[in-house]
């Protein structure tokens, strides 16, 4: 982890011969244990931490089948776009909050 203890949206690295959007789609299903569908990109962030540069793009979807549970986190949390701002968010996140907080 790059940074512990912040929130982060779910996700993961791209496989080689993977999209961006087909990446998303398996780490969902792997970390939550559902299925979503991918929709529009929201914003692309790189963010350097001490040991890693991270590329971040973000996207709207939905989720089609199954409930989210914690397989890989300590934590999940819904929260509404106007709470996002108060939440501790990764660097790299950031971005993607600023711009959903303005979606209101």
């Amino acid at each position: 982890m790059a940074q512990p203890n912040v929130w982060e949206f779910p996700g993961g690295k791209v496989e080689t011969g993977e999209t961006d959007q087909e990446a998303l789609i398996r780490e969902i299903r792997e970390e939550l244990g559902c299925v979503i569908e991918v929709f529009s990109q929201i914003t692309e962030a790189a963010e350097e931490y001490s040991s890693i540069i991270v590329q971040l793009i973000t996207y709207r979807s939905k989720i089609v089948s199954g409930h989210p549970s914690a397989k890989e986190h300590s934590e999940l949390k819904w929260v509404h776009k106007s709470e996002l701002s108060l939440l501790n968010w990764s660097r790299a996140d950031r971005p993607t909050v600023r711009i959903l907080s303005q979606e209101l």
